[in-house]
């Protein structure tokens, strides 16, 4: 891993864990950014699959960027979505990124035409679909693999906890078993593998939190998106919330949770985000009073300030042949 320090200003040149930017440079020479776009699906757990109401703390308006429309074509708003980040980052390359919801909950005939429409522009490079460990059978896996071989695929596997007391208590409708087995189907097959975990959930300690990372970087993840929990608007645990009030994280104690999870990371884990975001008209808490490019500033400060850097004390412990990754069902 390269090298990291502070400059004047408490600034970080490189940071010190391995950048999911850093990793489309490598891998692409040039600048690549997600293109984000909406397929028109739904969730299992909203609309009666699974069951219904969804996350306890999912409003999928807080977290939608512009460019994911669902009442426009994939193709529309793929056009769309790159004509303004190659004027706005100057990129060059674009991932399609079906973000909204869950983008495998439907049958492989009506899968991939969408996937082959958001494909057909010549500067996309491939596909990144962001789903639910239990909305992936083997014919889609059987496609994808296909697909692979000569497009760049990545399955994001929501989680959000290992803990089974907390995925049942948000309402995912699944277990920490089943994302386990959708991984394992989802392994050699060259698709990239990524997942989205939430630090700071009020019922999980600190340990457990950091457990997490120990437990994840066993299981052949390519990409990991943290997020910080944090409260929206028109959510249940908005009116939880309102109710009894949680403990929510402030900025400095994030940010010390996140030096010292990413220091139990594996180091081959590409992080491609450090913490959530939502705007200002929906957020209800906690309220850092920061931008995030601030935050992310702040986060990479304290990385520089404790020199602390990706994988450091799961390699330093090594040598004293920890335990085989179980499978926590408590925090």
């Amino acid at each position: 891993m390269e090298k990291s320090g502070p400059i004047p200003g408490n600034q970080v040149q490189i940071p010190p864990y391995k950048t999911y930017g850093r990793f489309l440079r490598d891998a692409f020479g040039c600048r690549v950014y997600k293109v984000s776009v909406d397929g028109g699906f739904s969730c299992p757990n909203r609309d009666g699959t699974i069951s219904f109401g969804g996350c306890i703390y999912c409003n999928n308006d807080s977290f939608r960027p512009k460019s994911a429309d669902r009442l426009k074509s994939v193709a529309q708003q793929v056009h769309e979505g790159i004509e303004y980040l190659r004027k706005r980052y100057a990129a060059e390359k674009f991932i399609v990124y079906f973000q909204p919801f869950t983008n495998t909950h439907a049958p492989l005939e009506v899968l991939v035409p969408l996937y082959e429409a958001a494909l057909e522009h010549p500067d996309v490079i491939g596909i990144s679909l962001g789903t639910r460990p239990d909305c992936m059978d083997d014919a889609k896996l059987q496609w994808l693999e296909k697909l692979a071989a000569h497009r760049f695929v990545t399955v994001e596997y929501g989680l959000q906890s290992v803990y089974d007391s907390t995925l049942s208590r948000i309402n995912r409708g699944h277990t920490f078993q089943c994302w386990l087995d959708a991984m394992e189907r989802t392994r050699d097959r060259g698709i990239w593998l990524g997942t989205h975990l939430i630090l700071g959930f009020p019922w999980e300690t600190r340990d457990a939190m950091l457990r997490m990372a120990q437990v994840l970087s066993c299981q052949g993840l390519s990409f990991l998106k943290l997020h910080h929990f944090h409260i929206v608007r028109d959510t249940e645990i908005a009116r939880m919330h309102a109710e009894r009030p949680f403990a929510l994280l402030k900025l400095e104690e994030y940010a010390d949770l996140v030096v010292d999870f990413v220091a139990r990371l594996s180091p081959d884990i590409c992080i491609e985000r450090l913490f959530g975001t939502a705007p200002e008209s929906q957020l209800i808490g906690p309220l850092w009073g920061k931008s995030p490019a601030e935050i992310r500033y702040f986060i990479d400060g304290r990385f520089a300030d404790r020199d602390v850097s990706q994988g450091q004390i799961a390699v330093s412990l090594a040598d004293a042949k920890l335990p085989n990754c179980g499978l926590p069902t408590d925090a």
